[in-house]
């Protein structure tokens, strides 16, 4: 069976945008090392970013290749708290490099999860 054109969209952005947070994690700065934010504290949450990339790569293929509903709606819950996220930071330090770089990939994402649910995707995924 032919995976539908807008499926296959969701696909390709939701994974350029994991790709673009990847990046992000990879190239954060590391060099501010306080009482709170020692250098095991920064690696633990840099191994819990990558996993949560990892995982949500996962949830990508489940939805596009497995045809899984429920990791759609998982992915869009993610959006949302990603979101909420975003407008705290940028309230509280302004726009800034990391900030405008989530600002990216949450519009990739938004527009993968639109071709989701739009179009030939509607009858694609089976629960």
């Amino acid at each position: 069976m032919n995976v539908p054109k807008n499926v296959v969209w969701f696909e390709v952005l939701l994974y350029l945008s994991l790709t673009l947070d990847a990046l992000s994690v990879a190239f954060q700065d590391r060099s501010q090392t306080t009482a709170d934010m020692t250098e095991s504290v920064i690696l633990i949450a840099n191994v819990i970013a990558a996993c949560m990339i990892l995982l949500l790569c996962y949830f990508v293929w489940l939805a596009a290749q497995r045809r899984k509903n429920w990791p759609r709606w998982a992915l869009l819950a993610s959006l949302v708290l990603s979101l909420i996220s975003l407008v705290q930071t940028v309230g509280e330090s302004g726009m800034q490099i990391d900030s405008a770089i989530e600002v990216v990939s949450c519009a990739l994402t938004a527009a993968g999860m639109y071709f989701s649910f739009t179009g030939d995707a509607q009858g694609w995924f089976n629960g």
